[in-house]
């Protein structure tokens, strides 16, 4: 027997569209290969290729922000052994982040890059990777220097410090223990809802076809499960209630891409699925650019999708980009910054943004959060690592 969990009642076809101040940008050439690219990564194996290409990196994925009130200018590139040259004049970092964040940091970085030249007369050249943030975790740890890395989970995050990239502690370094947004999990349906899909329960429904994203390799997959498991056990369920629950859902999943992103694509553009689990700001930018005709409802018991930003201490000690690396991670936090975050769908962390966009968002009856399910490393160990829940359900799927 599985709970009923009452959805919003409401489905929202389209959400207002915001327009970002223009900047005039330079961009750096596009190289033809990460070694190119980046001279100090050492490619010392096909796994390390490999995990590369997996994380996104892809020249058009690591295209460099350069910002200036000037005239476009053709800037060039240091090809020593030192990735770049840090003086008085310019300054580089990159930063590695996952999939749907592509669109916000587009908005934010050339603000950010205004207001140092602004304050400090210095030029700043911020590069910038996406992909799914499982796959941009190993690509760090494997070699791809990163001076800020913005994750979609702190387990992410918390791998990188293992490696001994980060230093512990880095939670209290930024404003609200380094969660830089907050977001939910919707239900996207086609246009309309032809499947009728309003609550969690819906998902079990036969010849309902869903599509997620691959827990072992996106973070927002692992939102994903999360919010379904806990839409028993939040509402009074057990855990065998929960397991049983979430077994007949994944039997109604027709396709698990690696990372969010992909997901998308695959119910947008190539028409997969009636129903994508998809981060409610993924809904939104979609609605914005037009990108397909579709309903989509919030579940009134939902996680929150609290997703952090950190300094990778090693790196930015190396290349002596920690002051404007630490500089731009706290910009982050700012009214500016949160609004631009909101108008492309995340629900801000800023108390101020909060109240001025509040109507924009769904209310939820019933937020909890990974800390409540006992934490990223208790549910990873239960639920994602190998031979755990996800790979059970799986193999008892098939």
């Amino acid at each position: 027997m599985f709970i009923d969990i009452p959805g919003i009642k409401n489905t929202m076809t389209q959400q207002e569209s915001h327009k970002s101040q223009s900047h005039q940008l330079t961009k750096l050439p596009i190289f033809t290969s990460v070694q190119q690219l980046f001279p100090t990564l050492k490619l010392t194996s096909v796994k390390t290729s490999a995990l590369l290409m997996a994380a996104g990196l892809g020249v058009s994925s690591l295209l460099p922000v350069y910002a200036t009130s000037k005239a476009s200018q053709t800037t060039s590139v240091n090809q020593k052994t030192q990735l770049i040259s840090q003086n008085n004049k310019k300054v580089e970092i990159t930063l590695v982040s996952y999939a749907v964040t592509k669109a916000a940091y587009e908005r934010i970085i050339p603000q950010f890059v205004a207001k140092w030249k602004r304050e400090k007369g210095q030029d700043v050249v911020i590069r910038q990777s996406y992909g799914g943030s499982g796959s941009q975790t190993r690509a760090v740890i494997d070699g791809l220097e990163a001076d800020v890395v913005a994750l979609a989970l702190a387990l992410d995050t918390k791998k990188i410090e293992q490696a001994g990239l980060i230093q512990p502690g880095w939670e209290k370094e930024n404003p609200n223990n380094s969660i830089v947004t907050h977001s939910v999990v919707a239900l996207e349906t086609r246009a309309g809802n032809p499947k009728g899909i309003k609550t969690w329960s819906d998902l079990t429904k036969p010849g309902v076809k869903i599509v997620t994203a691959n827990p072992k390799t996106s973070g927002g997959a692992r939102w994903n499960f999360l919010a379904l498991w806990g839409a028993i056990v939040k509402n009074g369920g057990n855990e065998a209630q929960a397991r049983n629950f979430v077994t007949q859902v994944f039997k109604n999943v027709v396709v698990l891409p690696k990372d969010a992103r992909e997901s998308s694509d695959a119910f947008y553009k190539k028409g997969q699925g009636d129903v994508l689990l998809n981060y409610e700001n993924e809904v939104i930018l979609a609605a914005q650019q037009g990108k397909t005709d579709t309903s989509y409802v919030v579940p009134a018991t939902n996680i929150s999708i609290d997703a952090p930003v950190a300094v990778v201490d090693k790196i930015v000690d190396k290349r002596g980009t920690r002051q404007v690396s630490e500089a731009f991670t706290k910009f982050l936090f700012t009214p500016e910054a949160q609004r631009e975050f909101a108008k492309v769908g995340f629900r801000p962390v800023n108390s101020t943004v909060a109240k001025e966009v509040q109507n924009k968002f769904p209310r939820i009856a019933r937020l909890y959060t990974v800390g409540d399910l006992g934490g990223w490393s208790a549910t990873q160990k239960k639920f994602f690592d190998d031979g755990a829940i996800f790979d059970q359900i799986q193999s008892g799927n098939r």
